[in-house]
């Protein structure tokens, strides 16, 4: 299947737009909200949306994304784009990382070339990888979507497609966070023949829209604070998951029509589910979080990323097998104390052909961006006995 060279070129009247629409924000008051008890704090805010407009620089970035190589492919009549770095090294092994929400493939840029050309970064040229970052159908520049029904497990098949019939992989490597994680699980499901391995940085079962999370006693002595992160997510932070799940569209007009509006539903996500101690620049600079903002915005994919999770409930997941472990390829997991949820390891052993178990010391659920080093070195050393 044929792939076309892709470069990121953004209009100069949508940054015009962009400027004009942030310069005329009706600001919403706020009170009593120095913790961000209801929501995303004003003050921290309109302090990040006055440097998008005075001092945040699209062009820069732009220029560092085309530094990589950028295709794009039509699977199933699905616009795909993707990164495809080949990797420096005696025999690189082909690795897709899938990314979530709210992520773009923009969130894997730090971990990109340390996977494909490690002898740059001080590592062995042995543990090169050839990588390939997609962006989800319905994200960023996978977009116009305009076909309905996909969600993960779709993805997963459209990933299958994109490394063996576009890239032409006849096995590969898969590792991802968030929706990816549920993505690279689904392939070490279905796929486990064409799969070397997966590795993840979260954990869940592939019907975990449907219900079925560990109970209490599964969790080990060490792992008790896990269970009542998992109950506090699902009762204080899921909000944004009831609304994506049942009604997207409502508020995809709504913040496909106001970029502040886009950036607070945004950041509150990435302050809550970082590592970040409520400081989220602790975790992310001013740019780092506008990139992300403004890669939503001028490819208007809000609305279809929302519905990513309105697919996953009304198209619901089924087993491709009743075998045990349900993930039959070789799996590595890197457990981020700082991540949404938790499950425990001896569920894990269950669920997954689990060959590695890494607690990280610091990270949350954006972990490429948060711990990028860790991330790569834990991947390195998953694959380090799976490479023929």
């Amino acid at each position: 299947m044929p792939k076309e060279p892709f470069t990121i070129a953004i209009p100069e009247e949508t940054l015009t737009d962009l400027r004009e629409r942030l310069a005329r924000t009706r600001w919403s008051g706020d009170f009593a909200n120095p913790q961000w008890e209801y929501g995303t704090n004003r003050d921290y805010l309109s302090s990040l949306v006055d440097y998008w407009l005075r001092g945040y620089d699209w062009r820069a970035h732009e220029r560092e994304m085309n530094t990589f190589s950028h295709y794009k492919a039509t699977i199933e009549d699905i616009p795909i784009h993707f990164i495809h770095e080949p990797g420096k090294g005696p025999k690189p092994l082909p690795l897709i990382l899938s990314h979530g929400w709210p992520w773009t493939f923009w969130d894997f840029h730090k971990v990109i070339r340390p996977l494909a050309d490690p002898a740059a970064f001080g590592g062995d040229p042995q543990d090169a990888f050839d990588v390939v970052v997609p962006s989800l159908p319905g994200y960023g520049f996978s977009t116009p979507l305009t076909k309905p029904g996909i969600n993960f497990w779709r993805t997963a098949d459209l990933w299958v497609t994109l490394m063996q019939e576009v890239l032409g992989y006849k096995k590969f490597a898969a590792q991802g966070g968030d929706w990816g994680a549920l993505i690279t699980a689904q392939l070490g499901h279905k796929y486990a023949d064409r799969l070397i391995g997966c590795h993840m940085n979260l954990m869940a079962p592939l019907n975990v829209f449907l219900g079925g999370l560990p109970e209490a006693a599964e969790y080990g002595p060490d792992e008790k604070s896990w269970y009542e992160k998992n109950t506090h997510f699902f009762t204080a932070e899921s909000g944004y998951s009831a609304l994506q799940t049942t009604k997207p569209q409502t508020v995809a007009y709504a913040l496909n029509d106001s970029p502040v509006g886009l950036c607070s539903w945004i950041l509150e996500k990435r302050r809550t589910w970082s590592d970040c101690g409520g400081d989220v620049e602790k975790r992310f600079s001013k740019d780092d979080l506008l990139t992300t903002m403004t890669l939503y915005w001028i490819t208007q994919s809000y609305g279809t990323s929302a519905r990513y999770y309105y697919e996953a409930i009304h198209n619901p997941w089924q087993p491709a097998h009743n075998r045990t472990p349900v993930v039959e390829a070789p799996t590595g997991i890197a457990v981020f104390l700082q991540e949404v949820i938790l499950m425990p390891r001896r569920w894990a052993e269950r669920y997954y052909n689990l060959q590695r178990w890494t607690v990280m010391p610091l990270g949350g659920h954006f972990a490429p961006m948060e711990e990028p080093q860790r991330l790569v070195e834990d991947i390195r050393a998953f694959f380090r006995p799976l490479r023929g």
